[in-house]
C-alpha cells in the first residue's frame, strides 16, 4: 500500500479508536504514525496499545510509526476552602506556599520553583488563560499579582507563565517512568518532550534514550522560541503544539510562529508536525469547518511534514472520518497548480556538506530528465531526510534494512520506505533498486530512477554516491 499525498498523517488513540479493528481502519483511511497520549495512558494500557498497532502492521504489511507523547510537568494552584473563587479585575490577588485552602485574595501554587522565578511585570494566566495576573511584588514564598482579567478559579485550575524561565526540569518523576516503559516495548519509534523551554531539557532526554528511539520536541512554551535553532539542532523532530502556544501568547501571533518554524525545520532538514485543533468540529460532527480546512491546507502548502489529529481520532464521534478528511485535504492540495510553486518558492539552500550536496543534486537531475523516483538506500534515515528535506516532484523510494529505520521514516515527508536486505555492493543496489521500484508500482519498464546512497554502507551520514538507471525488465542499463 502506497500512499498518493507527501505529507504524513498522525492520529491520537484514545476511547473512540482503541480496538484492533478501529487502529487498522484508520491505517487504511491514511494514518502513518499512531499517536499515545501518557497523559491519559497506563504503562499497560500503552503496552497492549503498541502490541495492536504492532499486529496491525503484521496484518497491512507496512511499516507504521508508533510516538509516545510525554505528559511534562502540569503546573496548578491549589484548593480553595469554598472550592471556587471569584477574581475581580483590579484586586490584588496572592500566590503563595501556604497551605491553608485558598478564598478571593489568596490561593496556594505548590511550586516553589515558580515562586522562586517570578518577577514584577510577569504575566500569570489561570485555567487556560481564561484569567490573567500580572505579578506586581514578588518573594521566594508569595507573589501579590493584580488582576487583570477576572473570573471564577476554582481548585486545581491550570496555571502559564509565558514570561518567566522556570528552573526546572522538562521531566517529572511520571516522565520519567513513561519513557522508561515505552522504551522498554523495543517497538516505539518516536518520544514526544513536553514543556521544552531550553536545549538543555532536550539533552536530559536523550542522554536516558541513548539513541534508541527520535527525540520530538513540542513547542509550547514562548521561552522555546528565544533559542529555537539550538532546540532544532538538537531534536530528531519538532511539533508545533498550536494548543499551548495559543494560551500562553497572543492568537494573532500564532500563525506566523507556525510558518517560521516549519521554514526553520525545513531548512535543517528536520520532520516538522503541526498539532492541535486542526480538525476540531469533527469531535461532534462529520464535516469540518471551511476555515479548519483552509487550516490543515496551509499546513500542506507550506511542506510540512506531517499534521496531526488529536480528540478528534481519539474521543471523538467520528475519528475514521476525520483522518479521511485529513487525507482528502492533503491529497487535493497536492494536486493544486499552485502547490509546487509554493514550494519551491520556500526550497532551503544545501548545505555545504557532500550529503547535501549530492541530494540537491539527485533532486536537480531528476527533475531535469523527468525520472520516475528518487531511490535511496539507508541504514539509518539519513540519505532519505536529505532527499526530503529537498521537497521533490518526483516520489522517495527508502530502501533499508533496518525495520526501526522503516518506521521512523513513516513521519518523513514524501518517503516511502521498503524494508529489503541490505546490498552487496553497487550494481546490487542498482539492480534491487529498480525492481522495488517497479514492483511498488511507482516506476516502469523503460522508465528512469535515480539511486542515491552512502558507501561504505551503514555509515551514517554519508551519502555520496548518484547513479541513473533504466527499469528494464531484468535488465538494467546505466
Amino acid at each position: 500500500m502506497r500512499r498518493l499525498r507527501r505529507v504524513k498523517i498522525l492520529a491520537t488513540l484514545g476511547p473512540a479508536s482503541s480496538t484492533p479493528e478501529m487502529v487498522e481502519k484508520l491505517f487504511r483511511a491514511g494514518t502513518d504514525v499512531f499517536r499515545i497520549n501518557m497523559s491519559h495512558t497506563s504503562h499497560d494500557r500503552m503496552r497492549e496499545l503498541v502490541q495492536t498497532i504492532r499486529d496491525v502492521e503484521d496484518e497491512v504489511g507496512r511499516p507504521i510509526g508508533i510516538l509516545i507523547d510525554l505528559q511534562g510537568p502540569k503546573l496548578r494552584v491549589g484548593k480553595f476552602a469554598e472550592g471556587a473563587a471569584m477574581l475581580k479585575a483590579g484586586q490584588s490577588f496572592t500566590l503563595d506556599s501556604d497551605e491553608t485552602p485558598g478564598d478571593e485574595n489568596r490561593v496556594r501554587l505548590p511550586h516553589p520553583e515558580i515562586l522562586e522565578a517570578l518577577e514584577p511585570g510577569h504575566t500569570l494566566l489561570l485555567d487556560d488563560g481564561k484569567i490573567r495576573l500580572i505579578a506586581r511584588s514578588c518573594t521566594p514564598t508569595s507573589t501579590t499579582a493584580e488582576v487583570v482579567v477576572g473570573g471564577r478559579l476554582s481548585d486545581r485550575k491550570g496555571v502559564s507563565l509565558p514570561d518567566t524561565l522556570i528552573k526546572t526540569s522538562a521531566m517529572t518523576p511520571k516522565d520519567h517512568a513513561d519513557l522508561e516503559a515505552a522504551l522498554a516495548t523495543d517497538s516505539v519509534d518516536w518520544i514526544a518532550l513536553s514543556f521544552v523551554q531550553r536545549p538543555e531539557d532536550i539533552s536530559e532526554a536523550r542522554d536516558i534514550i541513548k539513541g534508541r528511539v527520535g527525540v520530538m520536541t513540542k513547542i509550547e512554551k514562548p521561552q522555546a522560541m528565544t533559542r529555537l535553532a539550538e532546540i532544532i539542532e538538537l531534536s530528531d523532530s519538532v511539533m508545533v503544539a498550536r494548543g499551548d502556544l495559543g494560551v500562553e501568547m497572543p492568537l494573532e501571533k500564532v500563525p506566523g510562529l507556525q510558518k517560521q518554524m516549519t521554514r526553520a525545520c525545513r531548512k535543517a532538514g528536520k520532520p516538522v508536525i503541526i498539532a492541535t485543533q486542526m480538525l476540531e468540529s469533527m469531535i461532534t460532527q462529520a464535516t469540518p469547518t471551511r476555515a479548519e480546512v483552509s487550516d490543515v491546507a496551509t499546513a500542506v502548502f507550506e511542506g510540512a511534514d506531517a499534521i496531526m489529529l488529536s480528540a478528534e481520532s481519539a474521543a471523538g464521534a467520528y475519528p475514521v472520518e476525520a483522518v479521511a478528511m485529513m487525507n482528502s485535504i492533503a491529497t487535493n492540495v497536492e494536486s493544486d497548480p499552485y502547490y509546487r510553486s509554493i514550494i519551491d518558492a520556500q526550497h532551503a539552500e544545501p548545505e555545504a556538506t557532500g550529503a547535501d550536496a549530492i541530494s540537491a543534486a539527485a533532486r536537480q537531475i531528476a527533475e531535469t530528465l523527468d525520472l520516475a523516483a528518487i531511490i535511496c538506500w539507508t541504514a539509518y534515515g539519513t540519505t532519505a531526510r536529505r532527499a526530503a528535506r529537498e521537497r521533490p516532484k518526483q516520489p522517495i523510494i527508502a530502501l533499508t534494512p533496518s525495520l526501526e529505520t522503516s518506521r521512523r521514516l513513516a513521519l518523513v515527508w514524501g518517503v516511502h520506505s521498503v524494508l529489503t536486505h541490505d546490498a552487496h555492493d553497487l550494481d546490487d543496489m542498482v539492480d534491487r533498486g529498480c525492481d522495488i521500484a517497479k514492483d511498488q508500482g511507482i516506476a516502469q519498464d523503460g522508465e528512469r530512477v535515480i539511486i542515491s546512497a552512502g558507501v561504505p554502507l551503514r555509515t551514517p551520514g554519508a551519502t555520496n554516491m548518484l547513479r541513473i538507471a533504466y527499469v528494464d525488465g531484468d535488465h538494467k542499463r546505466d
